[in-house]
């Protein structure tokens, strides 16, 4: 579930008329705006293709009151949702959640831990991190991110994550639940498992597992309960403990099932178009009164989520990713004018196949969505290969999934989450390569690795771990703290807590004129194929 519908994607606060009857597969129907339709906001650097420029007078910067104004707006737009803004009466506790003592003294901590104010492990609400921390001289610098023109300095400072001192919830009454959705990704268990083991230092005894993504809140599949005892030793094998699926019941059927089942904090764990369905799920709880925080976990391997430094799976895919790289270069190196061709997941970033090259080495032609290229011709991918192949003997390529869509056959298929079913690009230029020296009457021994699907299935490396670790405890952090509607992730080293809304909009993809991709193409020594 990745995409979303054109009508809420900007802010995606749902009409209280429309969100009963809205299904997920209409939340992710088409695609993402382009970053340009993104508010105030001008990327003026040379990689952003779709800014537009009814977006360059959103703002008047004649006015001198501007940057003000901007702040004040981007302040607006990124105070997370509390459950004291939507029930101002909502009573706060103690925290039950102290590392000082670690041995439960009595029944009325609720099963759970002494509250100690003095302990200075809490998270003060008004601490923040600095969303942007490089400050741009000039819109022509590499990678640029500039407000106005000349490039002013605007600090954009968002939420701190952590446990706070106060909760609003008291935890005996808490019944969590958990859900899986989308296509599998390396460290879900991990997730699941910090989860489940930090709502029970908080106390909770209720904790539950949705089955199958939200096709799970049917009533044909039951809930699987979960404890520290279930989930001990998940984070050892890859997949997920839940199941993963595409598509589910609507909103309305979905918090149906909420109230009948007694969930009061719902963590999420999925992309864009997963994220969107937790925010329509936390706005028709709003609308009908309900005190749920609903809390979403960005997973997505292709590291596709805006304002994060990475999301979990991502480290993982790209290490795995090494294991195929170094196949195809054995196979290409060891044959006679030997040709790799390797395909890396990354529909509409390639974040993937950029990293895997820069940390193989062994890549010398590197094929992203976000970067145009030819095959044919005197500039193309071929003709630059029958040059490799004449200089090294032989040459391994890399190619995203989502690359040169344009060559490939558009079938219109979609997927159970809306998403266009994409052409093999892969197996495209694997063919045209064979095609193209037997043309020219040269040799070439072509081989063809897809990994995908070992990569996703795989358990969740050290770094990968760790980061799914905290981002686990954090959104337990954030539901005891009183906040829904919100995501957790990792921006500047920092973790934070971010609304759905602004992570959602668009997808997140490489900047050609970025630094690291410029460090890619020093790596492999490519030129532009176009």
């Amino acid at each position: 579930m990745r995409s979303l519908s054109p009508a809420i994607s900007s802010r995606l606060l749902l009409p209280a008329t429309s969100s009963d009857r809205i299904s997920f597969h209409a939340l992710i129907r088409s695609g993402f705006p382009c970053s340009g339709n993104r508010p105030n906001m001008i990327r003026l650097s040379k990689g952003n293709r779709c800014m537009e420029s009814a977006e360059k007078n959103s703002m008047d910067f004649s006015d001198p009151e501007w940057k003000s104004k901007f702040e004040q707006d981007f302040k607006k737009r990124f105070n997370i949702p509390h459950m004291t803004d939507f029930f101002p009466n909502a009573e706060s506790y103690p925290s039950t959640f102290c590392l000082r003592m670690r041995t439960p003294v009595s029944e009325e901590f609720a099963q759970g831990y002494p509250s100690d104010e003095e302990w200075h492990g809490y998270i003060n609400n008004n601490d923040r991190v600095l969303l942007k921390v490089i400050r741009f001289s000039s819109p022509r610098s590499a990678g640029a991110e500039c407000i106005d023109p000349d490039c002013t300095w605007v600090e954009q400072w968002i939420h701190r994550a952590g446990p706070r001192e106060k909760i609003y919830f008291k935890p005996e009454d808490v019944k969590a639940a958990i859900v899986t959705c989308g296509g599998l990704c390396p460290g879900l268990n991990d997730v699941i498992r910090q989860i489940v083991i930090t709502l029970e230092i908080y106390g909770v005894k209720k904790i539950v597992g949705i089955p199958f993504g939200y096709r799970g809140f049917g009533k044909e599949l039951a809930e699987i309960p979960l404890s520290r005892k279930v989930v001990q030793n998940v984070h050892l094998s890859g997949g997920s403990l839940l199941g993963v699926s595409r598509g589910g019941p609507n909103v309305s059927e979905i918090v149906d099932s909420m109230q009948e089942r007694g969930i009061t904090m719902l963590f999420v764990l999925g992309g864009n178009g997963t994220h969107a369905g937790a925010n329509a799920i936390h706005n028709e709880c709003l609308k009908r009164g309900l005190k749920v925080a609903v809390v979403g976990v960005p997973k997505t391997i292709d590291n596709d989520i805006l304002l994060m430094d990475k999301t979990f799976g991502f480290d993982t895919a790209v290490e795995e990713a090494q294991r195929a790289i170094n196949s195809a270069y054995i196979e290409a190196h060891s044959a006679y004018r030997g040709i790799g061709v390797v395909k890396l997941m990354g529909r509409s970033s390639g974040f993937i196949a950029m990293q895997a090259a820069l940390a193989s080495g062994q890549i010398d032609i590197c094929l992203i969505p976000e970067v145009p290229f030819e095959l044919h011709g005197p500039h193309g991918v071929l003709k630059h290969l029958k040059y490799l192949l004449e200089t090294k003997g032989s040459a391994v390529i890399c190619v995203a999934e989502g690359a040169g869509q344009n060559f490939v056959e558009k079938t219109n298929a979609k997927d159970a989450s809306g998403n266009v079913v994409y052409g093999d690009i892969g197996v495209h230029i694997h063919q045209e390569i064979k095609k193209y020296f037997k043309e020219i009457g040269d040799p070439a021994d072509v081989k063809y690795i897809d990994p995908t699907y070992m990569i996703r299935a795989c358990r969740a490396n050290a770094s990968d771990g760790i980061l799914c670790t905290v981002l686990g405890q954090n959104a337990v952090h954030g539901a005891f703290g009183g906040y829904s509607g919100i995501t957790v992730g990792i921006c500047n080293t920092h973790y934070v807590y971010l609304p759905i809304p602004e992570v959602i909009s668009y997808p997140r993809t490489v900047d050609p004129n970025s630094r690291m991709w410029h460090r890619c193409l020093t790596s492999t020594g490519q030129p532009d194929f176009i």
